[in-house]
């Protein structure tokens, strides 16, 4: 297919980056403003191009985007619920999916290596074809299928119709409950690299690109992300980011975790390298002071022990 230029949104997020590029909350709601912006724009140009859209949908964000914890740079994770069940409705929403694909692309996000796009038929269904997949995900209780069902409960409405993924997270937890599938879900979410050694030092990357800093993703974000998500689906909470799951639930020392997450997205937006969307996952520890090490440190052990926690609490009857 062939599509428009598309430099307007791109030019819109490379002038307001700058502008927000050191406050978590308002460089979030840009980059919801930013896939407005696209969504609005793939649609114009699907109806000019084979008609309006045939049926209600949902456009929704997983990952970073659903959670509201992208950094400057981010790739794509998203979906689409729509009503219609017919064969050309299918077929006109996978298209419209590969048009926002593109036009995100253009705008400066880049493709899921995962493919978690409404681009692929796994992320675009119909609305009884998302119930029937996410009952598969939740009966095969297989890795892949656990973090699908992980991703999926990450989702957060951007554009469209909201109660579709409210319905089916509410299907999803009252089947979490039912099957006892807590425990597979901490298995699927309890390895975490680690990040500290036992003299205390971090334990930086010592070779490649990234040589002398941590990767903040996978040591720091992971374990608060993680165990914050698990408490959510046990208690069935809609809400998608750690910050608002961690406002909504209930156990001793919450206001603690909070701020050392709310420091932890600080340190990433100050220190972390932001060439480009890999990079922005790295942290060079030479560019901290002593201070700053220790502080960060801390965070990272906090993290830990949330996820110690959040493992004791998940296994408590209600």
């Amino acid at each position: 297919m062939e599509y428009p230029a598309f430099s307007e949104i791109k030019k819109l997020r490379d002038k307001q980056i700058k502008e927000t590029v050191h406050d978590h909350f308002k460089l979030n709601r840009l980059h919801d403003e930013i896939i407005k912006q696209v969504v609005s724009s793939a649609i114009n140009h699907l109806t000019k191009q084979i008609g309006p859209p045939p049926s209600p949908f949902s456009f929704f964000a997983m990952g970073s985007a659903g959670r509201l914890e992208q950094s400057i740079w981010s790739d794509q994770d998203h979906g689409i619920i729509y009503q219609n069940q017919r064969d050309e409705t299918k077929i006109y929403f996978l298209t419209l999916g590969k048009v926002i694909s593109h036009y995100l692309h253009e705008a400066g996000y880049e493709y899921c290596d995962g493919g978690v796009m409404a681009s692929s038929p796994l992320w675009c269904k119909s609305f009884p074809e998302w119930q029937e997949q996410l009952i598969n995900w939740i009966t095969e209780s297989s890795w892949e299928s656990i973090r699908h069902l992980l991703i999926f409960i990450d989702g957060r409405t951007i554009f469209g119709e909201h109660t579709y993924i409210h319905q089916l997270k509410s299907m999803i937890y009252d089947m979490v409950k039912k099957e006892n599938l807590l425990p597979r879900i901490l298995n699927n979410t309890l390895h975490v690299k680690k990040g500290i050694g036992i003299l205390g030092q971090f334990l930086i990357e010592t070779h490649g690109s990234y040589s002398g800093s941590i990767n903040l993703k996978e040591i720091a974000f992971f374990p608060y992300v993680n165990s914050v998500r698990l408490l959510a689906i046990k208690e069935q909470l809609q809400e998608t980011s750690t910050l608002s799951r961690l406002t909504q639930l209930q156990f001793q020392d919450k206001e603690r975790y909070k701020e050392q997450f709310l420091k932890l997205l600080k340190y990433r937006l100050t220190f972390g390298n932001h060439t480009d969307y890999e990079s922005g996952h790295f942290l060079p520890i030479a560019a901290l002071s002593k201070q700053q090490k220790n502080e960060l440190k801390d965070i990272i052990k906090n993290g830990i022990t949330l996820l110690q926690m959040s493992k004791k609490l998940a296994g408590k009857e209600d």
